[in-house]
């Protein structure tokens, strides 16, 4: 049990939660805010404050107001987080109660609800890894926890016995929805040993619990699941109305933690009626003052919104040309990276198998690390080692997989440094096998979807040809501190390739072969097709140039190229439609520099709208080839 200031403490934190969601909605409806999501019924969760350390970490629930507080977000964060101001965690640009807190450690809330877990579970296991005693408070509502996502983070955690409490807030509804019979906990499907039931609307009850949860994690005693059963005090957010599905006796029988526990302490002799009505009346004056003063406050410069999408630019230096094969390129590249905050970790990484295509074998050491058959584990926990400052390296089996992991890659790897105005960072390295032309693939191993991957922002994009190309694109990787994706192009894995004689830049496209007639741009698997076309055009003057980095891509030496030659021929292996390769050339030919160079119409060569099939002969009839790119080039000289 804690002491009687620090009850009082804890009951003067929930009413100035409390005030803060009450005059929140006013300042929506004084036209100063656009939209509230209210705490109301939640505040007891703030009794977690007290057990918490301060390198302990807290991913929130948009209801978690006193509990952030708790971790010293103050009241001014909480109105700047409301109205969207310049100085606000994210400079106006995620939704309000999206809590973020760098300085106490509260990471940075992403709407697809669940998607904290598995990030939860990586800075957990960074905690382990380093012995810094760190635990972890995942929040969430009951109605997420019937996400996937929980149910990964919390097998990952039971299986490397991580310091996790999932903090479930069970109010009983999903919105509308009732929760009662769908909730894992009463589809028996939370492990038993690990759930604890809690009375989530009484401080003391969940202090009590909070305390043995954390002991046992910070003691090795892995997760626990802390199934708070509390009332939603008003509907879910400004757009709703719960008089709507909530029948009214159920409205009427809420039970409000602030008035429980302070006529609790009242009744102890802590307290008087009269201090719990001068306190919120104090509390009340202080709010509006700050919420008035910072309503004045300016919002971000629209002219940058888009700062932080990614870092300072780092490149490293010139790499001395190499020979060999991709595959080989790939292991002395991680090798090299093995340094104290690396760790390698995808499905079969670990030696003897060294990955099922041989990139980490013979690493031998602790820090390649075999996941689970999960791609979203995989890239979330990824995400989550990154965030406690970590530098993990992860593969995907094949490119072809990333589904599963989606939400992690597009909700919270790429959006994190942005969401937070660089107060968190997301340095993942993402490899996986790319593209076609390996015969046998079929639909799901055989995919060049690069274009999903560019149209994220934030998430830096290559697709190296060659080994040197291969391992200079890892050293740039992990010499920033962004997320990277490296497309592996399956059919020039193992082909032995002798180096190119010349210093490999880390950076931007190469020219591989000079012309003057006209440019032929492709990446991957398609340089091959665009070498051998030029090579069958003996006539003709052909520039290749080998992108390398979609994202960012070298426009620059494209665009001088396409105005010395006049013509330009983009090949690649992808899908037409909304393709990079169409992308790119829509972004060349509305230039007017580019546009008027031209002496004829671009062309993409491209894969019809239509999946790889199994059969080789099937494949070879969808997929781009090197008389394709000769009949382009003849039709842009014709």
């Amino acid at each position: 049990m804690t002491c009687v200031d620090d009850q009082i403490a804890l009951l003067e934190r929930m009413m100035l939660s409390r005030e803060c969601d009450r005059r929140s909605g006013l300042m929506l409806r004084q036209g100063e805010a656009w939209f509230t999501i209210g705490s109301s019924g939640h505040e007891a969760l703030a009794a977690l404050g007290l057990v918490l350390e301060p390198q302990d970490f807290v991913f929130p629930h948009y209801r978690d107001r006193a509990l952030v507080m708790a971790r010293g977000m103050s009241v001014e964060d909480v109105a700047r987080d409301l109205m969207g101001k310049a100085e606000s965690h994210s400079a106006g640009r995620s939704m309000t109660s999206h809590f973020s807190h760098r300085p106490g450690n509260v990471v940075s809330i992403a709407s697809p609800t669940a998607s904290q877990c598995l990030p939860a579970a990586g800075v957990a296991w960074a905690s382990v890894r380093r012995g810094d005693q760190a635990v972890v408070v995942c929040s969430l509502g009951e109605a997420s926890s019937r996400q996937g996502e929980f149910f990964e983070a919390l097998a990952f955690a039971l299986q490397n016995s991580l310091p996790v409490v999932f903090l479930i807030a069970d109010n009983g509804y999903g919105i509308s929805t009732s929760t009662k019979g769908m909730s894992p906990r009463d589809l028996g499907m939370v492990p038993s040993d690990r759930l604890v039931i809690v009375d989530g609307a009484d401080p003391d009850a969940v202090l009590e619990a909070g305390q043995a949860a954390v002991s046992l994690a910070r003691s090795g005693g892995g997760p626990s699941v802390l199934w708070c059963e509390l009332d939603r005090l008003e509907p879910h957010s400004s757009s709703d109305d719960h008089r709507l599905y909530r029948p009214a006796d159920e409205l009427a029988g809420m039970s409000d933690p602030i008035s429980v526990y302070g006529q609790r302490l009242v009744s102890a002799g802590h307290i008087t009626e009269e201090w719990i009505s001068a306190t919120r009346q104090r509390f009340a004056d202080e709010v509006e003052q700050v919420f008035r003063r910072v309503a004045l406050e300016p919002v971000a410069d629209p002219k940058l919104v888009g700062e932080h999408l990614f870092g300072s630019p780092v490149s490293v230096a010139d790499q001395p040309p190499v020979g060999g094969t991709i595959v080989a390129a790939v292991n002395r590249a991680l090798s090299s990276a093995l340094a104290d905050d690396v760790i390698v970790f995808g499905e079969d990484v670990e030696d003897p198998k060294g990955g099922v295509f041989g990139f980490t074998k013979g690493l031998g050491t602790d820090q390649v690390v075999n996941s689970p058959l999960a791609e979203a584990t995989i890239v979330g926990v990824a995400v989550g080692l990154a965030m406690a400052g970590m530098r993990p390296v992860v593969e995907l089996q094949f490119v072809d997989f990333a589904g599963p992991a989606w939400s992690q890659i597009s909700s919270q790897l790429t959006t994190l440094r942005w969401r937070t105005a660089s107060d968190w960072q997301c340095p993942v390295v993402l490899y996986a096998p790319w593209g076609a032309y390996l015969p046998g693939g079929g639909i799901w191993h055989s995919q060049s979807n690069e274009s999903l991957f560019t149209h994220l922002p934030g998430l830096q994009v290559v697709v190296p040809s060659t080994p040197e190309d291969a391992e200079v694109a890892f050293a740039q990787a992990l010499a920033g501190l962004d997320p990277t994706l490296v497309l592996l192009p399956k059919h020039l894995m193992r082909r032995k390739q002798e180096p190119s004689g010349l210093p490999v830049p880390a950076c931007g496209a190469r020219v591989v072969r000079s012309g003057s007639d006209v440019t032929i741009v492709s990446w991957g698997n398609g340089i091959e097709l665009a070498l051998s076309a030029a090579s069958m055009l003996d006539e003709v003057s052909v520039e290749v140039i080998d992108l390398r980095w979609l994202v960012p891509w070298d426009r620059a030496t494209v665009a001088a190229s396409l105005r010395r030659t006049g013509r330009l021929v983009v090949v690649q292996e992808d899908g037409r439609t909304s393709s990079f390769g169409a992308s790119l050339l829509s972004e060349l030919v509305s230039a007017d520099d580019e546009f008027y160079s031209l002496l004829a119409p671009p062309r993409l060569v491209s894969r019809d709208d239509v999946h790889v099939p199994f059969h080789p002969e099937l494949e070879r009839a969808v997929l781009p080839c090197a008389d394709d790119v000769v009949t382009a080039v003849r039709s842009v000289l014709s």
